[in-house]
């Protein structure tokens, strides 16, 4: 496949991952798959939550589509395809996991580039709806009016 094309692919599957998570979250996470997602929601007891299970589910889906693009000619473009899947992932894992709740060691500076997005995940967790996005949150007027200025999530990792 040609440098380009695999560029163009990859980027433009970057993209996409914002609406498609927002649907996950909105309709798997918050619908039938709460069971899991709700410890994202709880005060967490330890590195890890089942929450952390989603991801790992995603990424061992890329891995098998990555794989099936290497080895089945007709299906190359899974490659790139996984590596935009993959792109938006660590951009998730960092933005989420690490700047917003802290779950990365040495990340303790609070960037204003980042602060928007940390806001409309805190009104998200205020009120366990919207925003259902991560890179690109839309926060609605009705939560906004509702949402103290102030409102953060809090860095001992409790959830507001």
């Amino acid at each position: 496949m040609p440098g380009p094309v695999a560029i163009a692919v990859a980027v433009v599957t970057f993209v996409v991952m914002e609406p498609i998570t927002y649907l996950l979250h909105r309709y798997v996470m918050h619908g039938f798959g709460l069971p899991w997602h709700r410890s994202h929601h709880r005060p967490r007891h330890g590195a890890l939550e089942r929450n952390d299970l989603y991801p790992v589910v995603i990424a061992s889906a890329t891995i098998v589509a990555m794989a099936l693009g290497t080895l089945v000619p007709a299906l190359h473009l899974l490659v790139p395809i996984g590596i935009g899947m993959t792109a938006y992932g660590a951009t998730y894992l960092f933005v989420h996991d690490g700047y917003i709740h802290r779950r990365l060691p040495g990340l303790s500076a609070r960037w204003p580039v980042f602060e928007r997005l940390a806001r409309a995940h805190a009104v998200h967790h205020r009120f366990g709806e919207e925003p259902y996005g991560m890179l690109f949150p839309i926060i609605p007027a009705r939560l906004r009016d509702r949402a103290p200025r102030d409102l953060a999530v809090s860095r001992s990792g409790t959830k507001n």
